[in-house]
């Protein structure tokens, strides 16, 4: 009698629980998935295409393992490219960094140049230093590869990126980034489960895959046919915006496990919210097709599972019977923790020593409930703002079209 009125008490609760559990399993299928897709990848031998390639690589301000990251570009195993290094004005930090190491390398490839765009007018300021760094590149350029400088990849990382494009059929290809905190603490570490959700979406189904500013190549002669210069004018987000003119044109992304590079840095929790809180006004202006899921989600999952935890509480203090919430939130949690644990390994199995702390693996099996819930919090902010800041530069995202520069005031 008392499981049957505890039922019906809590029948929404356990009937949104059932939705929910089978989304945590259709997301652990998912997982295995990523994981096949992975493995099959990276074992794979492709046919040798090695065009010349120019990268482009926009700077902005110094962050943490600038050197290091920009020192991994010069050190790619390929033959024959250039490395682009762009920024928006003469004094920018960032050239003292770039400056000691073109110096040091400067009898030996690759060959390097930096070209100082200007400041934006009516678009991101990333989006107008590739503008302006694309339309300088040499004439030997067949292939465009955009990094961003906080993306450390290995030796191996241009080649594999380049390899794929020797199929006319594929419209670009790209890689992901992978956060690991240089020195732990709890934002690094949630930001990292945070951005590790989106790794697993990335796989075999080439027409839902999108492309990663800091890892992405494109045939020269593509980027120019599309128009992906002028499709950038008035925008922020350079990848989003790539994906949707390479989604018009039908032409498949596709991406390569190997090129997951890392990003090796530390966050404080205000950093960690500006990060997540920008990526989602971004997805909400640029695709809202993906913003609404995410909306709805981490609803429905903080709902349920959070709920649930605090019914077990209250239940166990009052002396009530809790062991059916107890059972919905515990195989919740563990279809979760299995998929991040999944994914954790097959990520990491490409990457190498570098990812594989011990730490990371607890963060990433443990707070991914933590993920959920900041993306809740993200969804709802992207609702209501439409304003953001990247790089010491505001903009008002009016349109996919449409970005505002926000004027600093005197005081700031």
């Amino acid at each position: 009698m008392e499981i049957s009125n505890s039922f019906a008490e809590h029948a929404a609760l356990y009937f949104f629980a059932s939705i929910v559990i089978i989304l945590g399993i259709s997301s652990l299928r998912g997982g295995f998935r990523f994981a096949s897709y992975v493995e099959t990848e990276s074992s794979k031998t492709r046919e040798v295409f090695t065009p010349f390639v120019s990268i482009i690589a926009p700077c902005r301000g110094l962050e943490e393992g600038l050197r290091e990251n920009l020192v991994a570009l010069f050190h790619q195993n390929y033959p024959a490219y250039e490395i682009i290094f762009v920024t928006d004005r003469a004094d920018d930090p960032s050239l003292n960094v770039i400056e000691e190491l073109r110096y040091a390398r400067k009898d030996v490839s690759p060959k390097t140049r930096v070209v100082i765009a200007g400041a934006a007018i009516d678009c991101g300021q990333k989006v107008h230093n590739l503008q302006v760094a694309s339309a300088v590149a040499g004439p030997d350029t067949e292939v465009f590869v955009f990094v961003d400088s906080d993306a450390r990849p290995h030796a191996g990382w241009l080649r594999s990126l380049v390899e794929p494009l020797s199929d006319s059929k594929l419209g670009a290809t790209t890689g992901y980034r992978w956060f690991v905190p240089s020195s732990g603490g709890f934002a690094s570490h949630l930001r990292s489960v945070w951005n590790a959700s989106i790794t697993s979406s990335l796989g075999a189904a080439s027409e839902k895959n999108f492309c990663w500013g800091g890892s992405t190549a494109i045939l020269r002669a593509r980027f120019e046919a599309l128009r992906v210069r002028e499709r950038w004018q008035g925008t922020v987000s350079d990848d989003f915006t790539l994906t949707r003119v390479l989604s018009e044109a039908k032409l498949p992304i596709h991406f390569v496990p190997n090129c997951l590079v890392l990003t090796v840095e530390d966050c404080t929790l205000r950093e960690l919210f500006e990060f997540s809180n920008r990526q989602l006004k971004i997805t909400r202006v640029y695709a809202p097709h993906l913003w609404k899921p995410v909306l709805l989600g981490s609803l429905l999952f903080v709902s349920v599972f959070f709920g649930g935890v605090v019914l077990v509480l209250v239940n166990a203090a009052l002396g009530r019977l809790h062991w059916l919430p107890f059972l919905i939130v515990t195989i919740i949690f563990a279809l979760g923790a299995l998929k991040s644990y999944l994914r954790w390994r097959t990520v990491t199995t490409v990457l190498g020593p570098a990812a594989q702390l011990p730490n990371t693996l607890l963060a990433h099996v443990f707070l991914w409930p933590a993920a959920s819930a900041l993306y809740l919090w993200n969804a709802v902010v992207a609702l209501f703002s439409r304003r953001i800041e990247w790089r010491g530069i505001t903009y008002e995202l009016k349109s996919p079209d449409q970005a505002v520069i926000i004027p600093k005031t005197s005081n700031e």
